[in-house]
């Protein structure tokens, strides 16, 4: 059974969220504990699943990667099978980034990146649109980016981010 998370488990999380290469030497500095204390609260971190991988953040610009796109899609029929068929097609697309099941009027919304116009038409019309669970696929490029993702909220006993004027 997973323990509880204390505050130095918490400060711990914040900075590798921030960071995920810091040894523990530099995290002991950070959240004021031993390196061995880091080491053994990170692997402890690791074992539960509250830390599930280290990645490095590509620039998806220098990759060539310059159009991003929100796709909206609407299945041909509601059931679990057709549910089922979509996720595995969705799950083996590398250009689809995140892929969301919804409420509402659109059954998935989808985060995609291509190299341009081209291989965005290729990818909607000879990759989505053709598959048996596809019914209505809307498009909409994203032409500027306000905020990416940073990391998850972590709540600080006695305030937000530790910060009790929050």
């Amino acid at each position: 059974m997973d323990e509880p998370l204390d505050k130095l488990d918490l400060r711990l999380l914040q900075e590798l969220q921030k960071d995920g290469r810091l040894t523990n030497n530099e995290l002991g500095e950070r959240i004021a504990l031993s390196p061995s204390q880091c080491s053994r609260r990170r692997t402890r971190l690791e074992a539960e699943g509250y830390i599930r991988s280290y990645r490095a953040y590509l620039d998806r610009e220098k990759l060539g990667l310059d159009m991003l796109v929100v796709i909206s899609v609407t299945l041909a029929t509601h059931n679990r099978d057709n549910a089922r068929r979509f996720s595995q097609l969705i799950n083996g697309l590398p250009e689809v980034l995140e892929a969301y099941a919804l409420t509402g009027e659109m059954d998935y919304h989808l985060t995609v990146a291509t190299r341009g116009l081209a291989d965005l038409s290729k990818f909607v019309n000879d990759v989505l649109l053709p598959h048996d669970s596809v019914q209505h696929v809307k498009t909409s490029i994203v032409l500027d980016t306000l905020k990416t993702f940073e990391g998850f909220p972590i709540h600080m006993p006695g305030g937000w981010h530790g910060d009790s004027t929050r």
